[in-house]
C-alpha cells in the first residue's frame, strides 16, 4: 500500500498543471478547471457521480455473475458484484450513448474528494468485489486524491478503470501500479466512422496507443480461486449494428499487435439510445455479431467473453439513473 501511495503521489505531481489548463485527454481542451470552466466533459476541478452501486451486469470476471443469462434471473453465482461508480461527464460524447444521461446531460451530483472516499468504502462495506470506476478519464486527479484517502483509511479492493479508450498513453503510464484492472473499449477502427458517432476521427490512434500501454502495465488476467479478477486487462468491443467491417479490423488489429492471449469482451447490447443517427436506428441482429464472434474465435482469442443478441424486446441492459436502481430488470 504505501508503493501505491507513492505512486499516486507522483502522478498527481506530474497531473497537477491539467487542472489550470486541461489536456487530460485528446480533446486539449486547455481550460481552467479550477475556475469552473468546461470543456468537452463539461467538468470542472471536483468529480460529479451520479449512482455508487453494487452492479452485476459487467464481465462474470468483474460482478461475479457466470453469464448475462445468470445475470438477468438474479443468480448471483459468485461475489457480491462489482463496486461500480458512475461518473458524470464524458470526453468522447456518442450519438448513441446508452448512459447518455450522465455523458451528455450530465445528470449527478459533484463531490468532494472526501466523499468520493467515503464512496469506495462504503461499497467495501457493501462486499464489493472491486471498486469499478466507470468514465474515469476526465476526473483522474479527483480519482486519485480520493483514493490516497481511501487506502489511508483500509481501502482493500482492486481499482478498475472502466474507460471509452479516448485516451492518453502517457497519462496512463503515470497510473502504473494504481489500477489493478483495465477495462477499456476499443470502439472503432475507421477514422470516418468515429468522426460520424463520437465525433472523434483519431480515436483509433489515441485509442489503440492507450490500449498497448495498459497491456503493457497487466498483460495477463490474474484470476482469484473464485475466478473474479485482480489483476489484468479485459478489452471490450461493442459491436454497432452495420459496423461489422469495422468490428473485424478491430480484431484483427488486437490480434496482430498484441496477443491471442488478450482477455476480450465482444458485447452484442447495442440499443439505439438519444441521438443515434439514421442508420444506427436499429439493434444488432444476430449474423452480424455472430460473424464477428467467428473471426474472434478463427484468429485464436483464448479468453473470449460473449454475450446473447438483444432484441427489441429485451432493453434490459439499458440504464434509467433517475431510478433509485438503475439496473432494474422488470
Amino acid at each position: 500500500m504505501k508503493d501505491k501511495m507513492g505512486r499516486i503521489d507522483r502522478a498527481l505531481e506530474k497531473l497537477s498543471g491539467h487542472e489550470t489548463e486541461c489536456a487530460l485527454c485528446p480533446r486539449e481542451c486547455r481550460v481552467d478547471r479550477t475556475g469552473g470552466a468546461a470543456g468537452i466533459c463539461q467538468t470542472g476541478s471536483a468529480a460529479a457521480v451520479s449512482r455508487a452501486l453494487l452492479h452485476y451486469g459487467e464481465e462474470p470476471a468483474i460482478s461475479g455473475y457466470s453469464d448475462w443469462t445468470q445475470a438477468k434471473a438474479k443468480k448471483n453465482v459468485r461475489g457480491g458484484g462489482s463496486g461500480t461508480i458512475f461518473f458524470t461527464g464524458c470526453n468522447l460524447k456518442c450519438l448513441f450513448c446508452q448512459n447518455y444521461q450522465l455523458s451528455w446531460l450530465m445528470e449527478g451530483k459533484e463531490v468532494s474528494d472526501q466523499e468520493l472516499a467515503d464512496l469506495m468504502l462504503g461499497l467495501q462495506d457493501q462486499g464489493a468485489l472491486n471498486i469499478n470506476l466507470v468514465s474515469p478519464s476526465h476526473v483522474i486527479p479527483p480519482i486519485l486524491r480520493a483514493l490516497r484517502l481511501a487506502y489511508s483509511r483500509g481501502l482493500d479492493l482492486p481499482v478498475v478503470y472502466n474507460s471509452n479508450g479516448y485516451e492518453k498513453a502517457d497519462v496512463i503510464r503515470l497510473l502504473e501500479g494504481v489500477i489493478d484492472l483495465y477495462l477499456p473499449d476499443l470502439k472503432y477502427f475507421s477514422p470516418a466512422i468515429s468522426q460520424k458517432f463520437s465525433g472523434a476521427a483519431d480515436y483509433f490512434r489515441w485509442a489503440s496507443a492507450a490500449v498497448e500501454e495498459m497491456y503493457l502495465q497487466q498483460p495477463a488476467l490474474v484470476l482469484d480461486e473464485e475466478e473474479i479478477a485482480r489483476h489484468g486487462l479485459i478489452l471490450r468491443h461493442l459491436v454497432l449494428p452495420g459496423q461489422v467491417e469495422d468490428s473485424l479490423a478491430v480484431l484483427e488489429w488486437v490480434r496482430r499487435s498484441l496477443s491471442a492471449a488478450v482477455c476480450l469482451s465482444l458485447m452484442s447490447q447495442y440499443h439505439p439510445c438519444f441521438r443515434a443517427p439514421q442508420e444506427l436506428r436499429r439493434d444488432l441482429t444476430p449474423g452480424e455479431y455472430e460473424t464477428v464472434v467467428c473471426r474472434a474465435q478463427k484468429l485464436g482469442f483464448e479468453r473470449l467473453f460473449t454475450q446473447p443478441v438483444r432484441f427489441k424486446s429485451d432493453q434490459h441492459l439499458v440504464p434509467d439513473f433517475r431510478r433509485n436502481d438503475p439496473f432494474r430488470w422488470e
